[in-house]
């Protein structure tokens, strides 16, 4: 951090202090941008308007209004001046970790009456699906905003009981506990003062890509699952995913299933839609390949979508992450995929039958069964394709490449199922 001036003096010693943690570029540029909003502000380039505020950092609502009234440390003027955005950003960008999570926290109460209840989070919420998606309108289809809300909703925990009020509220630690499983929404929330950019954290969400003969009404996945889910992933796979398997459109076929993912390079994301409704699924980010016991690294994780939503990710307790076995005899080392747990308690399996599974609840993620049960039975199972910029250059590369490089390709594929060479 630089020790630059502040180019405009100030009484207020929080403002001397927030200034040190900025350069003197970046102090100059946060100079330029309180002029630019005050001059659209109508102030004689005095102040920032509620209005222009929330218009140029693309938040509004409840949600909008609670942010400016903490920036403007709560004074109830409508007058956002220069020493306040430099406090608000010193503190909410460039504070400590605890300093940085208690003004989050602080943002979850719109209503002011100094609890985080469970109509704050619900009016929360309401305002981060309308930003995210007000534009969006393409398929797969959006659930209604009742259902989206419902789902992150039930992940929240109101442990703490406030005299005066009925209902309980979430306390700091609940609020904590609440953005690890969803950490979508920390990143959204950790990035609302920021400039609204392409790659904006937690303002990203993929593409979704389907062949044009599948129906998008017998799609899982949807727009608000793949926000989620990607809140674990880095930027650059929030682009597109792409459909590679559909259990409705290519049948209940493990075979198939590692025919039509082999040819794609990158992560993977599987999604299990169970008989009794519930939705979940995992992260591969190793390809799907023929072992005889886990492999796969720390980038890999596991996560339900419905009737709540919520991620898991590694804890470091084992590295059983991920699991890929074909053809094998014995009954140690059953035949399928998975994640987590150990052989035949895994936190999530499907039989290479794809007729059946099970979740149970696994230090491997620090995760819970992720169904109502844990023997589950799949009414729908998806793959996705995580695509990359370099993943598709080398794609692309590949198809150029001589008989040598096919037969290559036709070798992997033989190695998924186990076949490549006759001794195994």
């Amino acid at each position: 951090m630089g020790n630059a001036q502040s180019p405009r003096t100030s009484t207020d010693p929080r403002f001397a202090t927030a200034s040190r943690a900025f350069t003197q570029k970046e102090l100059e540029d946060l100079k330029s941008l309180f002029q630019s909003l005050a001059a659209q502000s109508q102030c004689n380039g005095k102040y920032i308007s509620p209005s222009i505020f929330q218009a140029y950092f693309g938040i509004n609502g409840p949600l909008g209004e609670r942010v400016f009234n903490l920036v403007t440390q709560k004074r109830k003027d409508h007058q956002l001046t220069f020493e306040d955005l430099i406090i608000a950003k010193g503190t909410y960008e460039k504070g400590t970790k605890d300093e940085i999570e208690e003004f989050i926290y602080q943002l979850l109460d719109v209503s002011g009456d100094g609890i985080v209840g469970r109509s704050d989070l619900e009016s929360v919420l309401v305002a981060i699906f309308e930003t995210l998606f007000k534009k969006d309108s393409s398929e797969p289809q959006l659930s209604s905003s009742k259902d989206s809300v419902g789902i992150f909703l039930a992940a929240a925990n109101f442990s703490k009981h406030d005299e005066g009020h009925p209902e309980d509220s979430m306390s700091f630690k609940d609020f904590k506990g609440w953005c690890t499983i969803l950490p979508s929404i920390r990143k959204f929330l950790g990035s609302l003062l920021m400039p609204p950019d392409p790659g904006r954290p937690g303002f990203e969400v993929p593409s979704l890509l389907h062949p044009e003969n599948v129906d998008s009404n017998q799609i899982v996945l949807r727009k608000e699952f793949a926000w989620h889910i990607g809140g674990a992933l880095s930027q650059h796979e929030l682009e597109e995913w792409k459909l590679l398997y559909h259990s409705s459109f290519n049948g209940l076929s493990f075979n198939t299933f590692l025919g039509n993912i082999s040819n794609h390079e990158g992560p993977t994301v599987l999604i299990i839609k169970d008989k009794e409704g519930y939705i979940y699924g995992g992260h591969a980010s190793q390809p799907w390949e023929r072992h005889g016991d886990f492999y796969g690294d720390m980038k890999s994780f596991i996560f339900q979508l419905y009737p709540k939503a919520a991620l898991f990710r590694p804890t470091g307790a084992n590295t059983n992450l991920q699991w890929c076995a074909l053809n094998f005899s014995s009954e140690n080392i059953p035949n399928g995929i998975g994640f987590g747990g150990r052989a035949n308690h895994f936190g999530l399996f499907l039989s290479a039958s794809f007729d059946q599974g099970q979740t149970f609840s696994c230090t491997t993620f620090g995760s819970p069964c992720l169904s109502k049960t844990n023997r589950m039975h799949p009414e729908v199972i998806e793959c996705w394709g995580v695509v990359t910029e370099r993943a598709e250059q080398d794609k692309h590369e590949a198809l150029k490449g001589t008989v040598l490089e096919r037969f290559k390709e036709d070798r992997h594929m033989l190695n998924m199922v186990g076949l490549a060479n006759s001794s195994e």
